[in-house]
């Protein structure tokens, strides 16, 4: 990994008006202009900055954009009506604005399943994604009786959980969890600790990635709207649902180590899509990308030459993972 500044690796950044809101974004331009763009989408807490270790790298052979989902990174901390539906909505409008060809999206958590979404609703925005994991339960095989149990459960829990989530997110109990949690050390002690495996990607420079943001003018208030969202797509997006319809290549990484995610669910996903390429990487979290860059790097660009013939200089890839 480099020494350089943060963000000096992030790439040229700009600013973009999306329905009145301010927006981020990078592009690294790669000198290979018949390559496919990627475009790159975070996670839940995440930004631009959480893809320092993989703009570089990736922009040597792909013409790559990053951008800071809305209420997330240094785009505009706003209490809209939150849910993957309108960052999907954000991700199609700013790929018709400033790319307007076909892409590789790569996402990490939230970002993957903003993704997946994004393929199903706007095919010909996609031609491949990448997934640093998927938090989706929809795969899980459930017992029938458990199964039963649940729709039984449903109507009961549904009321419980709206009134929990609104004691929760009460002013008085959510403002100061919040402003206790966006404290560096608190994101180092708590966060990191569940998000990686090691202690060696935690960094001064990582915990800044993700405080920083959350001291935004508005920024409790959209977290806020997040957490009370009850916005509901229009669609079914669940991996279940959107996995069997996809023809386009689908690479997924999963850190063993993963606690935030079970790495279990991983291979579940494969029996949904042929085309699905699982990459399970050992020593990982739930940030593989941000851990283990030079791994994730160079699987990305030999899975995209692996079906498009089009190599700009990749190697082979290290015997470091293990795929499925």
């Amino acid at each position: 990994m480099t020494s350089l500044p943060v963000q000096q690796r992030l790439g040229t950044q700009r600013d973009w008006i999306w329905r009145g809101w301010q927006t981020r974004y990078t592009c690294v331009r790669s000198a290979v202009s018949s390559s496919t763009p990627l475009l790159l989408l975070h996670g839940f807490g995440g930004s631009i900055g959480h893809w320092r270790h993989n703009l570089p790298e990736l922009g040597q052979h792909h013409t790559v954009y990053a951008l800071d989902l809305l209420g997330f990174g240094a785009s505009e901390k706003v209490t809209a009506s939150f849910g993957i539906e309108l960052w999907v909505e954000q991700v199609y409008d700013f790929w018709r604005s400033l790319v307007n060809q076909p892409v590789i999206l790569v996402g990490n958590s939230i970002g993957s399943l903003v993704a997946l979404a994004a393929a199903a609703a706007h095919p010909e925005m996609v031609s491949g994604i990448v997934m640093l994991n998927l938090p989706d339960a929809s795969v899980l095989e459930l017992p029938p009786l458990v199964s039963k149990a649940i729709a039984l459960l449903n109507p009961l829990t549904r009321s419980t959980l709206a009134l929990t989530k609104r004691i929760v997110t009460s002013p008085l109990i959510f403002d100061v969890v919040f402003w206790l949690a966006r404290h560096p050390q608190s994101i180092r002690l708590f966060w990191a600790r569940q998000a990686y495996a090691g202690k060696i990607a935690v960094t001064d420079e990582l915990v800044d990635i993700f405080s920083t943001p959350a001291y935004d003018r508005n920024a409790v208030k959209a977290l806020r709207a997040m957490v009370r969202s009850t916005a509901k797509p229009t669609r079914d997006y669940r991996a279940k649902t959107v996995l069997p319809t996809l023809t386009i290549p689908i690479l997924l990484f999963w850190g063993l180590k993963d606690v935030m995610v079970p790495p279990q669910l991983a291979k579940l996903f494969v029996k949904y899509n042929p085309n699905l390429k699982l990459v399970e990487i050992e020593n990982a979290g739930h940030c593989p990308h941000d851990e283990c860059p030079e791994i994730v790097n160079q699987e990305i660009l030999n899975w995209i030459n692996s079906w498009t013939g089009d190599r700009h200089g990749v190697s082979e890839t290290r015997n470091l993972t293990l795929e499925t």
